[in-house]
């Protein structure tokens, strides 16, 4: 299975560290970022790196070249930072089957084989990774509203009013289908093409999407005290 990371991004909530790096090579504990989401995604058998790149793309291609720990990478540019339904079209010629989707700025220690066993043994369109966070921080991320059966019935992005506190980590896979869901969904009212809308395009249309609890724990580096909540966590 092929792996997708998302690392256009400018990092603007990071500066100073990004006024003259990407994001994704903020260090964390003395590695980039990147190189997390490298290490995770080929530990759990990635054939092959599709990344996504974009602001200061040069030093990441300089640095990486066609391979990390030998497996292939291959680099595709977001050339603006759309949101990241936006970012995932820019995969799309490069993927022909089901595959696996990280956030270049997330730090994961957790069941992230749990999701590709899914996605093989059951053939789902989209199956990742949710953890549960505090009511006042779940507005940040894209939310899920499940029914009393635990179903996921909707997906919402940055809700100002989060119908709970569950919330989609960094980590998925997709088949093909979540392209088709991609290029029909409509700017946000941030202007961006928000990755949740197109999630809940595939559960109304009644295609399989499933949530996976995460067993671990992740940090999505945002801001500059997560990286120190991240470097904590990886010492521990």
């Amino acid at each position: 299975m092929k792996a997708v990371i998302l690392a256009a991004g400018k990092g603007t909530r990071l500066r100073p560290l990004t006024d003259d790096k990407p994001k994704v090579l903020v260090e964390v504990d003395d590695k980039p970022l990147i190189e997390y989401a490298f290490d995770s995604l080929v530990d759990i058998g990635a054939e092959e790196l599709v990344v996504v790149v974009g602001y200061l793309k040069e030093q990441i291609i300089e640095r990486y070249g066609d391979a990390y720990r030998d497996v292939p990478i291959t680099y595709t540019h977001q050339r603006e930072q759309l949101g990241l339904a936006h970012a995932i079209l820019q995969a799309e010629p490069h993927v022909d089957d089901d595959f696996m989707l990280m956030l270049g700025d997330n730090v994961f220690c957790g069941n992230l084989d749990a999701v590709t066993r899914r996605q093989r043994e059951e053939r789902t369109d989209a199956a990742f990774l949710v953890e549960e966070v505090p009511y006042g921080e779940a507005s940040r991320y894209g939310v899920l509203d499940t029914n009393d059966y635990g179903e996921v019935v909707e997906v919402i992005e940055k809700p100002d009013d989060p119908p709970s506190n569950l919330v989609m980590t960094g980590f998925y896979t997709f088949s093909p289908a979540i392209f088709h869901a991609c290029h029909l969904v409509q700017p946000s009212d941030r202007g961006e093409y928000e990755l949740p809308d197109a999630i809940d395009l595939l559960i109304k249309s009644g295609r399989t999407v499933d949530a996976i609890r995460l067993d671990g724990w992740r940090i999505d580096v945002g801001y500059p005290e997560d990286r120190d909540r991240a470097a904590e966590r990886l010492a521990e």
